[in-house]
């Protein structure tokens, strides 16, 4: 897959499913694109999904923001793509950075709507036009940067509840995502591992995704959170290996039955399910 096809493939995945979900919530919505406008293809796609999901669920409303540094091409390509939406779904293009995002935000009339945002990101990465992505009821950001760029402290910092990102070792790419959704944080991590691109693991060494893992690394940096932080349960251990790691929820208890297994931890109840809520304590010999 083309470096920048990778945030690409992404956002259109979780836009599939996004966008039903919050029409249904609040029959109105808004999808933003914060990018150079060189791939055309990115905002035809979008506007092909937003226009088949509004034919569906109509009386519904839905804003597409696109915000490009212009392009000859993306005008005449998204006019003819809007030429075929019904008229459920508006489409604003405004040339210039994401940091416009605020005031097309407010153009568009999205307050206390649901707003979902990608965001191609230089170094530093823009907090306004984060801030301004964050402030939908919900919201959800995927942003993407240049490897090394950090970005889990600016989306939590812009007030997304929930963050995460992974550098793609071979893209040259890192990938964030806000949001206050744990559905939709485990959604995303599954859907990044689907692309097959090498991430990082904990340690900080290539991390090829595959459906069984060595579940070492990570149970290194489950232990290590609970050298820190103290009992933690399995939904908070899941949410870490999700927010703070490279690999999935499913992994984080895969690591933990490992640990279980190795006796380096235990768990109150001892039996049953390791379901979410059994606390898992590092073994007294680990402390």
């Amino acid at each position: 897959m083309p470096i920048d096809a990778v945030g690409h493939d992404l956002f259109l995945r979780h836009l599939d499913s996004w966008v039903p979900d919050a029409l249904r919530r609040a029959r109105r919505a808004t999808v933003v694109l914060g990018y150079d406008g060189a791939d055309a293809h990115l905002a035809e796609e979008t506007l092909r999904l937003a226009g088949e999901h509004a034919t569906r669920l109509r009386g519904c409303r839905l804003t597409v923001l696109v915000l490009a540094d212009g392009t000859e091409e993306l005008p005449s390509r998204l006019g003819a793509a809007e030429a075929r939406l019904p008229a459920d779904v508006a489409v604003h293009l405004m040339p210039g950075p994401p940091g416009r995002l605020p005031v097309a935000l407010r153009a568009a009339g999205a307050a206390g709507a649901p707003v979902l945002s990608y965001l191609e990101a230089a170094d530093p990465v823009d907090p306004v036009a984060l801030t301004a992505a964050a402030t939908g009821r919900p919201a959800e950001a995927l942003v993407v940067a240049a490897a090394g760029t950090p970005l889990r402290l600016a989306l939590a910092d812009a007030g997304f509840p929930l963050v995460t990102d992974v550098e793609l070792v071979d893209a040259g790419r890192r990938i964030g995502f806000g949001t206050g959704s744990d559905r939709s944080l485990e959604s995303m991590k599954e859907s990044l591992w689907a692309t097959g691109q090498r991430c990082r693991d904990p340690q900080g060494a290539p991390l090829s995704p595959t459906q069984e893992v060595d579940p070492a690394p990570l149970g290194r940096a489950l232990l290590d959170e609970l050298a820190r932080r103290g009992p933690r349960t399995v939904t908070e251990l899941r949410r870490y290996a999700v927010t703070d790691t490279a690999y999935r929820a499913v992994d984080a208890v895969r690591a933990l039955t490992a640990l279980l297994d190795a006796g380096a931890v235990t768990r109150e109840p001892e039996r049953g399910r390791l379901g979410g809520d059994v606390l898992v304590t590092p073994a007294r010999s680990t402390a």
